[in-house]
């Protein structure tokens, strides 16, 4: 698609509105225009108004639209403007294709925050008003929105600089799905890695925890995902454990996560481990239950092997059980999708979260399927509905949000818990609420600390690779340090 923009108009802003209606669309800088679109918006103000105009052309079609505001002293001038902005493009779009979005406008991470600005602001019926009027979001995804800012702000409440929170990354899978995009590894080659990589990796731990004490910060959560963790070995997984515990009181820490993730990889051994050792919360993750897709996929496990493996998680004493479904996958119906859910919540696990199908640049699926931006989206739109409205009605509460580009119909990925059942560091981590220190490779490290209300970030980013992490060290102290100095 080529772009003319003039006047004051991020370009950026612009691409993600129109990668919602035209999916793995190109923007080529110059005059090059290989898929036929070109789409020119003009944005002019005077002092007291802005105007937008927006002007599609698809191959031998035509489309314009225009929006109009007024500038107001409850709204900065670029908020406004972007507003405007929004409007036209997305109108545009919108009757070029015949195609809408239930998030309207909203091209962030997380719509949920925009939310909570405005519910700080104003009450919830003007903040539903202002979503679904202004930002042109759909009313059920407005009070999604809404929902989940709520329970996301009393979350927060609980947290302040003085407190932070680890990652710790092993990033190793017994295979790797086809819609993945993290910096996994899997076969036996790569596996040889492992005993380097958890004796490293516990050097880093102890490192990590003497600093996070050096600069007088306590920790609230610790998560330790992936990759798989618990593709580690029982002796790997107790030595990292048990590092942890070395280094921090792990019965005070607000939520102490393992990402189990992989059925397959999860043994009543390597669950009581992690249970003596300190672990409150667990994630054992089938994305579905149906076999064709978990083959189609690349999940190397069945149903049947979910369910045992959900068993004896319940059954460890672990008191908080998460798991993890995506809806749109190919392959998958919304009949299907509908079975899983009801499945799962049958299932009772304390945390269920939603996730919506994405297609990762680095993801073998978009290599493979040159049309996998066009599948499935009903049925993804479909079986989000369903799954929002079965949990809801089954006790699961709304409390943590983001999106991702190229996600299949510009949906959403929530967390659903049980009262009291929160998986806090998503919220913390997905916020600007407090630090949270990345351990290993892959893992990024953000700084963060609060001045008149506002958060200053600094992040920091580890190797990208498991091989390039254990050929070098690289020390982040100093900037630690020097950051936390000046509060």
């Amino acid at each position: 698609m080529k772009l003319n923009l003039n006047g004051n108009i991020n370009r950026i802003y612009v691409q993600s509105l129109c990668m919602i209606f035209y999916h793995g669309v190109k923007f080529p800088e110059g005059d090059e225009n290989t898929d036929g679109l070109e789409l020119t918006v003009t944005l002019t103000q005077n002092e007291n108004t802005v105007h937008c105009t927006a002007l599609l052309t698809a191959d031998n079609n035509m489309a314009d639209t225009v929006s109009t505001d007024s500038f107001s002293d409850k709204e900065s001038e670029d908020r406004t403007n972007k507003i405007v902005v929004g409007q036209a493009v997305y109108n545009v779009c919108s009757e070029m294709t015949g195609r809408t979005s239930g998030y309207g406008i909203l091209t962030g991470i997380r719509p949920s925050k925009v939310t909570a600005e405005l519910l700080s602001f104003h009450s919830e019926e003007e903040t539903l008003s202002i979503l679904t009027d202004r930002y042109l979001v759909s009313k059920e995804k407005a009070e999604l929105c809404i929902t989940v800012a709520k329970n996301e702000t009393e979350i927060l409440r609980e947290t302040d600089d003085s407190r932070c929170s680890v990652y710790i990354s092993i990033p190793f899978c017994p295979s790797r799905c086809n819609y993945c995009s993290f910096i996994s590894f899997a076969g036996k080659k790569l596996f040889s890695l492992i005993p380097d990589y958890v004796k490293r990796l516990c050097e880093d731990i102890r490192e990590t925890f003497s600093l996070i004490e050096e600069c007088g910060l306590s920790v609230s959560c610790i998560y330790i995902g992936g990759g798989t963790p618990t593709v580690l070995e029982p002796n790997q997984l107790e030595y990292m454990l048990s590092t942890v515990a070395q280094c921090v009181d792990v019965t005070k820490l607000e939520e102490y996560t393992l990402e189990g993730g992989r059925p397959d990889t999860i043994t009543e051994e390597k669950l009581r481990i992690a249970k003596e050792l300190g672990i409150t919360r667990i994630s054992v993750n089938p994305q579905t239950l149906n076999d064709f897709v978990l083959e189609k996929i690349g999940r190397r496990h069945t149903v049947e092997e979910f369910l045992k493996a959900y068993e004896k998680v319940k059954a460890c004493g672990i008191k908080n059980v998460n798991t993890d479904l995506i809806a749109g996958l190919d392959g998958d119906t919304v009949d299907s999708f509908k079975k899983t859910i009801d499945s799962i919540i049958a299932l009772d696990p304390d945390n269920i979260t939603v996730h919506s199908f994405s297609v990762k640049n680095a993801s073998q699926i978009r290599v493979d399927d040159k049309d996998i931006y066009i599948k499935g989206f009903s049925e993804a739109r479909d079986s989000v509905e369903y799954s929002i409205d079965r949990l809801c009605k089954n006790g699961y509460i709304p409390y943590y949000m983001y999106r991702q580009k190229n996600t299949v119909d510009n949906l959403e990925n929530v967390g659903y818990a049980k009262k009291g059942s929160f998986g806090l560091y998503n919220v913390y981590m997905m916020s600007d609420a407090h630090t949270v220190f990345g351990i290993g490779a892959g893992a990024t490290t953000k700084l963060v600390k609060h001045i008149n209300g506002k958060a200053e970030i600094k992040r920091i980013f580890s190797y990208k690779y498991p091989y390039e992490y254990l050929k070098e060290k690289r020390s982040a102290d100093k900037t630690v340090r020097e950051f936390f100095e000046r509060r």
